[in-house]
């Protein structure tokens, strides 16, 4: 069973810096496409990064692209988001979620999620 955990959401001010982290267990990590996702309140849930098995390869919204990095540690099992110089509009809370061998920026095509953490910038 495999199972998602994200931390390191908060409150920060616009310009400032978050870091998320997203710890797995379960089968083996490094077979999963990795992404994150966010749903501000009233609003359905959007695509904001995607990483591939081995880190080769990473996908960006265009709304996050410069200020947002995607990473993966197959080593420790887990993946992060970086996120700079944040807006209110980044106001959400952000899920990491897995897809077993299928890099992608859809929703639909996720198998795992995990429970979400709030991420909230002020202006």
């Amino acid at each position: 069973q495999v199972q998602l955990v994200e931390s390191g959401g908060g409150l920060v001010q616009a310009g400032g810096s978050l870091r998320l982290s997203c710890a797995y267990s379960g089968r083996t990590f490094s077979r999963y496409a990795m992404g994150w996702f966010r749903q501000a309140p009233g609003k359905e849930r959007e695509f904001v990064a995607a990483i591939s098995m081995s880190a080769g390869v990473t996908s960006y919204t265009n709304s996050v692209k410069g200020r947002f990095t995607i990473s993966r540690d197959n080593a420790k099992n887990k993946v992060y988001l970086q996120m700079n110089n944040l807006k209110p509009e980044d106001t959400a809370v952000y899920y990491c979620a897995a897809n077993l061998g299928r890099f992608s920026s859809r929703i639909s095509e996720y198998d795992y999620w995990g429970q979400g953490t709030q991420v909230t910038v002020s202006s």
